[in-house]
């Protein structure tokens, strides 16, 4: 028997600090996102540069970085990876010429495709037994939290 109390049970539920349970749910939704995407051969931050770069064509690594909420280094060694499976393409800016652009290739948008549809049963899951009202309140309160924190950064 355990001394350690399933997720959403005592300090892991509603007695937890805030910071705790919003590291344990991005942790179990990391978790379910790596299950999600494991046959595809993406993990969940190669996806979140696919989905990054769709939205934003031409980021250049350290936009995407931003964007990506990784590292500069693991940008890096994603961009690689993806860049050798022909996922995506990089060429120079026109008027920086250090700067290097990057999209999605034809078959890194088929990718992504697949990927979004494993995604979006996550998030059903994810949003399962709230009300929109309620998810609305969680995404205000989300993004409120990243702005509020992000401000001295």
């Amino acid at each position: 028997m355990s001394l350690i109390p399933e997720a959403g049970e005592g300090r892991r539920g509603l007695d937890g600090h805030l910071g705790y349970l919003l590291r344990q749910a991005a942790h179990a939704l990391r978790l379910a996102m790596e299950r999600a995407l494991a046959d595809l051969d993406v993990t969940p931050p190669q996806f979140t540069v696919l989905t990054m770069l769709a939205a934003y064509p031409g980021c250049s690594g350290a936009d995407l970085a931003r964007l990506s909420l990784l590292t500069p280094p693991t940008i890096t060694v994603i961009i690689g990876n993806l860049e050798k499976r022909g996922l995506i393409s990089r060429h120079a800016h026109a008027s920086h010429g250090r700067i290097r652009q990057i999209d999605v290739t034809p078959a890194g948008r088929e990718l992504l495709d697949a990927c979004r549809q494993r995604a979006h049963a996550t998030e059903v899951d994810l949003a399962d037994g709230f009300s929109a009202r309620e998810q609305a309140a969680v995404r205000r309160w989300l993004s409120t939290v990243a702005k509020t924190l992000s401000r001295d950064t």
